[in-house]
């Protein structure tokens, strides 16, 4: 088993627990140390492993820490292996190990390496190009491992200027760590103060890539799936995917280039199945999550740095034209309470009858197109919520599809 952890104050004592337990129950352990979690879903079938754990709570705040499961090609488990497991482990239906049987831990420091050599010989990767453009570039690694791995790469890249913020992993979170506008104050301010190129955020386990544009505004998390795409679409033919909840800016660039855009519900493991199914050339989720199939299946903030690095150096343009080059839409996101005992089923019926005449999409909650507008909606498995989030190329449009669909569902409360 490949174990890794990002850089959260409780990191090294999970790992020990995770460690010693794997190995109290015969199971060798490698350890990747701090690590990103697409680094340990590379290394887990170059090891041969039966699986891997990234010790991470993702974009959490630092009190959370949690256990990301692999299985032995890297990719995450499916909902049933996880039931399966939960059955496991609430019926306590193992044993531990023999004294003489009990499995060996290693470390491996060296996938750092192999996981940036893997971006730089990457065939769209164009080194050369981005060497070329002599980039200036702003780091956001907020106190955890993408300070150790995003600086690297952009050096294999060969980007010389490289300004960090928050490299000191130590897990105390300088800013919430969820890589979104709000929380970006600080690297927008430094872009701007120092005139880079622009500027890189990743989340703690860096599986979520987002910019900034040169004068410090959001390039938008939802459009880095989008240019990375219309960078790999330039050059194959094909598929794209992206969950039910990502912008349809994706679908837009797709036909462009002649390809078929398909979406998946909502969740790595539901993209990438439908990655799979549709022979997808690229995918992901609108949250800066980049799933590039022939490099692995999973989300790598590392080949989307690479790839879009690549984009904005063959093409020439600053980032704000890059963006300017794609179709603009507003994502409206909301969330609305349920009373209790209410019966989500029921309530969705009725608003896929009110709305009958228009294409709706079961397959993850319920989504309902309006032409080029749409809206999602989604129950949350932890609170009595339901999540409603509607796109249009109108802000104000966004919005008040949201707040209608919300009267909807109030209504049939009643």
């Amino acid at each position: 088993m490949v174990i890794g952890r990002d850089g959260r104050i409780s990191g090294e004592m999970v790992k020990n627990l995770v460690a010693s337990t794997l190995v109290g129950v015969g199971i060798d352990v490698v350890d990747l140390g701090l690590s990103t979690t697409p680094t340990v879903e590379i290394a887990v079938p170059l090891e041969q492993a039966a699986g891997g754990i990234i010790l991470t709570a993702s974009h959490n705040p630092r009190e959370w820490n949690a256990l990301k499961l692999l299985n032995s090609t890297g990719e995450f488990i499916s909902g049933e292996d996880g039931a399966t497991l939960l059955d496991i482990a609430a019926n306590e239906d193992f044993s531990f190990a023999d004294v003489n049987k009990l499995g060996t831990y290693t470390t491996d420091d060296t996938y750092l390496q192999k996981h940036i050599d893997m971006v730089v010989n990457y065939p769209l990767v164009d080194v050369a190009a981005i060497k070329a453009r002599n980039f200036k570039i702003v780091v956001d690694a907020v106190n955890s491992t993408g300070a150790i791995f995003v600086p690297a790469l952009l050096k294999a890249l060969g980007v010389d200027d490289v300004v960090v913020l928050f490299g000191e992993v130590n897990g105390k979170f300088s800013h919430n760590p969820e890589p979104l506008p709000e929380n970006l104050t600080a690297l927008s301010n430094e872009v701007d103060k120092s005139k880079a190129d622009f500027g890189i955020a990743v989340d703690p386990d860096v599986d979520r890539l987002c910019f900034v544009c040169e004068d410090g505004g959001m390039f938008g998390e939802e459009y880095t799936l989008v240019a990375v795409a219309d960078y790999i679409l330039k050059h194959r033919k094909g598929n794209t995917v992206s969950n039910l909840s990502s912008t349809q800016a994706l679908k837009d660039v797709t036909l462009k280039h002649g390809g078929e855009y398909h979406p998946s519900a909502v969740g790595e493991v539901n993209v990438v199945r439908k990655m799979k199914e549709v022979n997808a050339v690229i995918g992901g989720e609108g949250n800066g999550g980049i799933i590039v199939p022939d490099f692995h299946y999973g989300r790598d903030a590392l080949i989307g740095i690479g790839l879009f690095l690549s984009h904005m150096a063959t093409l020439g343009k600053n980032m704000k034209a890059v963006r300017n080059s794609y179709p603009d839409y507003f994502i409206s996101k909301n969330k609305i309470e349920l009373d209790k005992g209410v019966d989500v089923k029921t309530i969705f019926e009725k608003i896929k009858g009110k709305y009958k005449n228009q294409p709706i999409n079961t397959e993850d909650g319920l989504k309902i197109e309006f032409d080029k507008d749409w809206v999602h909606l989604r129950t949350s498995n932890t609170e009595p919520i339901i999540r409603i989030y509607s796109e249009s190329q109108n802000e104000t449009t966004a919005d008040n599809i949201a707040k209608r669909i919300m009267q909807d569902i109030r209504e049939f409360m009643l």
